[in-house]
């Protein structure tokens, strides 16, 4: 019988060290495996940045995510062009049918030139029997025609008196008061250069080039002192505008970057901004504030004795208004939809589905719209401030407990700082505020109104780029505020500024100045 191997003996002292030696090796396995998850997610949050910055760059810049939307209106066009589609045809959409609509008529209110084509005398016979033909009708057709621009030149002539038997029976006809003195340029070139300079996006230097073969030579400096005099003389309208905006019971905000080149202690590139404030309730009224800052202290001296409610984006000096004023503070859904939108698009189309987190917000986010959507196509006796409050009550409050539950659910199981983390973190924060608009049926979903009624200015600055002064800033805001209000009243902005500005010089009191806001004033036929 064989006897089993003999086993060295190990010394105790070696087997200590080598675990020893092991557990350190561990150790070091475990923290390089961490720096690894690190760098790891280090890595998918720059990827996540880069194809954000590429989406920001070159994709489309709407937020219209819905394939079969995007289909409809390029095969919409396609039918058209094909002769499928006739006019008064239905054309099925996803949610209802609707009738396409032909061409739309030309404005009945603007003049017209009539020409009369008629046969020559010697084709105004019957071809049978050699009668004379005998006019039973005519068939009408319209074109829009187009007349340039005409300059021409207002002489004013002050007719002087003498007495013929003495020296010192002197007289002459007043000036006419004017809202520029000594200007070169009547109210309605004014307000033509208004008009195009801050509704049309035109920059001064192409208006001073097209009105130049005109025999407008007017040089670009010019027209910008004559432009900034007329948004300082409107202040006592802008005033007046202030005072009903603060009245409303609900006022809307949001700002935007302006820059500034000759502000007194501030390099020519320092950001300024653009505040925007627009009334929810009431007459209504769109107000544009320049402010060298985005602070609180800016804020709180625009919103000082605002009251109701007010309805923001999440910067937090709006917060600081809210809590100063005692404010009903309400959040925008449409900037929490747009967080998940980024961060969906920042995703590889190959990884993207329904199933996605971000996928599963905005669609619930899309169920809130679509009940504001049903209210608004309700018919016009339904679409009360009471229908509004109940079909939310019945409707958005169980899609609102659904979002939060998933907000709740992956709130902290996302990394913070990816797309998807911050538009979390910001529901999350947002939650109360964004909630508050199903309290009241006079409460908006989000502050898109303002931000449409700021995008004319951004449309603006794309051309003409920048102030040159702080007054110039300021008039800025004063012309834009009243065009903006008048189109929100469905005036004419050019009639409007015609009118105003030559019924301006003449009012006296606060009283004659309320008769000149856009709401209350009567325009000319």
């Amino acid at each position: 019988m064989s006897q089993p191997p003999i086993l060295p003996s190990v010394d105790a002292d070696l087997i200590a060290a080598v675990q020893a030696q092991l557990a350190a090796l561990q150790g070091q396995l475990h923290a390089v495996s961490g720096e690894l998850k690190v760098v790891k997610v280090e890595r998918d949050l720059l990827r996540e940045r880069v194809a954000a910055f590429e989406h920001k760059l070159f994709a489309a810049r709407s937020e219209a995510r819905h394939a079969d939307q995007r289909d409809l209106f390029f095969n919409e066009a396609e039918l058209l062009d094909k002769g499928e589609v006739a006019p008064g045809e239905k054309i099925s959409v996803p949610a209802h049918n609707r009738h396409k609509r032909g061409r739309k008529p030309l404005d009945p209110a603007l003049e017209r030139e009539v020409i009369r084509h008629e046969l020559p005398a010697s084709e105004r016979t019957c071809p049978h029997d050699g009668t004379p033909l005998v006019e039973i009708g005519v068939e009408t057709t319209e074109q829009l025609d187009i007349v340039p621009a005409k300059v021409r030149v207002i002489r004013h002539e002050r007719v002087k008196y003498a007495c013929p038997c003495c020296d010192g029976g002197m007289a002459i006809a007043p000036a006419p008061i004017k809202l520029i003195p000594r200007s070169l340029l009547t109210e309605k070139a004014l307000a033509w250069i208004i008009t195009a300079k801050y509704q049309d996006g035109l920059p001064l230097y192409r208006q001073a080039a097209l009105i130049g073969p005109l025999g407008g030579h007017f040089c670009r400096n010019t027209l910008a002192a004559n432009v900034v005099r007329a948004g300082m003389a409107v202040q006592p309208v802008i005033n007046l505008m202030r005072d009903h905006l603060l009245d409303a019971d609900l006022i809307l905000g949001d700002e935007t970057e302006l820059q500034v080149l000759k502000e007194p202690g501030r390099a020519a590139r320092t950001k300024s901004y653009l505040w925007a404030q627009m009334s929810g309730t009431g007459p209504p009224i769109r107000l544009f504030t320049y402010a060298p800052s985005r602070s609180a202290k800016t804020a709180l001296a625009l919103y000082d004795g605002a009251r109701g409610a007010l309805l923001t984006d999440g910067y937090e000096s709006y917060a600081a208004v809210a809590r100063a004023y005692n404010l009903v503070h309400l959040g925008c859904w449409a900037h929490a939809r747009r967080a998940f939108i980024e961060a969906e698009t920042a995703v590889p189309k190959a990884s993207r589905s329904p199933e996605h987190l971000a996928t599963q917000f905005i669609a619930a986010i899309g169920e809130l719209y679509a009940v504001e959507a049903k209210w608004r196509d309700a018919e016009p006796a339904r679409q009360t401030v009471e229908e509004r409050w109940r079909l939310r009550q019945e409707t958005s409050v169980p899609i609102l407990e659904r979002i939060k539950t998933l907000l709740l659910a992956n709130l902290h199981a996302v990394v913070p700082g990816s797309l998807l983390g911050r538009a979390l973190h910001y529901l999350s924060g947002q939650w109360p505020k964004l909630t508050r608009y199903i309290e009241d049926g006079r409460y908006p979903i989000d502050n898109n109104p303002c931000e449409n009624a700021i995008r004319p200015f951004v449309v603006g600055r794309r051309n003409w780029l920048f102030s040159d002064t702080v007054a110039g800033a300021q008039a800025s805001a004063n012309l834009y505020s009243l065009i903006e209000t008048a189109k929100a009243n469905r005036l004419e902005p050019y009639r409007y500024l015609c009118e105003l500005f030559a019924r301006l010089p003449q009012a006296k009191t606060v009283d004659d100045i309320e008769t000149l806001l856009p709401w209350k004033i009567v325009l000319p036929d």
